[in-house]
């Protein structure tokens, strides 16, 4: 957890609010019934998390958030995050979809969606990915033609969570029919509400992350007001940009408390059980695995404050450092939960402890919200700007070296070679 001598007090609050939530209205058998793919969506779970208010924290109050920083809400997704990804989604899912409205939207918007969102009264889901491909957002298919005050929107997206039971979506399509436009400018952000023409289906067989919905979403001749249009036509790249950043900071917000509780297990598990007349903490073997793990966990949950952090204080790097947050936790919690098992022996391998549970539901992390391949991209194509595109002010390091002034040793191009000669 986010240790409480490093938090403020309206911080230690949330956490102890969210983590009573999670102790006293979270049902063990509902974790365990959507594991087993016995729900389809844990609508009341929502509904509890927003008769506490929980949703959205950092959203405005007039429309139903607490006013908080992204910092307490990463604090509270920690939290969440023991009860894996299918019930971590569903929560954080008007945290995300509430990004758009809230930073594009407009006031009739927020009314209509935003504030019913986060009273739980209403189930959103996000339709990005399509059956054509994941990481490319921006060759979406899904067509949106304005016809008078309506679009008609025919398309499918996949691996939507939460299709089943949502009662809005909101749709990425490509309104620009232009074939030599930019790419940046085909698509556009709409909220499509559950009505004629709008087809799901819980399709998937998955992994880990049960319950939650997960499915295919088919529009067919969809007649969308033009009044649900998310920010400006053809802009929908901007409404993108703007929520990869709850998308990926509540991923690793949530990985943290996965991997926490992971590792809990398989501590106490490594203090009781006796192998050669002494508990198996007291190997080397147990101690060098449960010292790795601890010490990624907290790199991980550093990163993610700072990233936090960073987006509070609209940092110029604060997209770098939120994918690097989604990266590196999401990693540090796939091995956390493998040292975890790994601890615990062939009894972790069973259902008889949640070790499995958790490996599975970690492994989607690596893979939702943009490929841990695309956050390095990301990174180093970030990093690259604001190294090459700031100002030195820093100590110039090249010349503590002896012969700084060979210029003749520092050719890179071929120009560079003949003016030296």
């Amino acid at each position: 957890m986010f240790y409480r001598e490093l938090m403020s007090d309206s911080e230690s609050l949330i956490q102890k609010h969210v983590r009573e939530f999670v102790k006293n209205e979270v049902s063990h058998e509902l974790v365990r019934q959507m594991d087993r793919d016995e729900v389809e969506y844990p609508r009341e779970f929502i509904k509890k998390a927003g008769e506490h208010n929980l949703l959205g924290l950092r959203f405005a109050k007039e429309w139903g958030g607490r006013g908080l920083s992204w910092k307490e809400e990463v604090i509270a997704e920690e939290e969440i995050g023991v009860l894996g990804t299918a019930l971590g989604c569903a929560f954080v899912m008007p945290s995300i979809v509430g990004e758009a409205l809230d930073k594009f939207g407009t006031k009739e918007q927020k009314e209509k969606y935003l504030k019913p969102m986060l009273k739980g009264e209403l189930i959103s889901a996000e339709a990005l990915t399509e059956p054509r491909g994941g990481s490319d957002f921006f060759g979406a298919t899904t067509l949106a033609v304005l016809d008078g005050d309506h679009f008609i929107v025919n398309g499918q997206k996949r691996f939507i969570v939460g299709a089943t039971e949502a009662d809005f979506f909101l749709v990425y399509c490509k309104t620009n029919q232009d074939p030599n436009a930019n790419k940046y400018e085909r698509i556009s952000a709409l909220i499509v509400d559950r009505s004629p023409g709008v087809e799901t289906e819980y399709k998937y067989g998955l992994m880990g992350t049960r319950g939650g919905g997960t499915g295919r979403l088919v529009l067919k001749d969809v007649k969308v007001p033009k009044g649900n249009l998310i920010g400006p036509l053809h802009q929908g790249a901007l409404v993108f940009h703007q929520m990869m950043i709850p998308e990926r900071l509540t991923s690793a917000a949530a990985c943290l408390g996965m991997a926490r509780a992971a590792l809990d297990v398989a501590v106490r598990y490594s203090d009781r059980r006796f192998a050669f007349g002494k508990p198996i903490r007291k190997y080397q073997a147990v101690n060098f695995m449960v010292s790795e793990a601890i010490t990624k966990l907290d790199a991980a949950r550093a990163i993610v404050y700072m990233a936090a952090k960073a987006v509070d204080n609209h940092a110029p790097n604060s997209r770098r450092l939120v994918s690097e947050a989604k990266k590196f936790a999401t990693d540090a919690a796939w091995e956390i939960t493998n040292k975890a098992m790994q601890i615990m022996g062939g009894i972790g391998y069973t259902d008889v402890y949640p070790i499995e549970k958790f490996i599975r539901d970690v492994r989607l992390t690596q893979i939702w919200t943009g490929t841990n391949e695309i956050m390095s991209l990301l990174i180093q194509h970030e990093y690259y700007k604001e190294v090459l595109n700031t100002p030195k002010d820093d100590r110039d390091v090249e010349k503590d070296a002896h012969h700084f002034m060979d210029e003749a040793e520092k050719c890179f191009t071929d120009e560079d070679m003949w003016r030296t000669k």
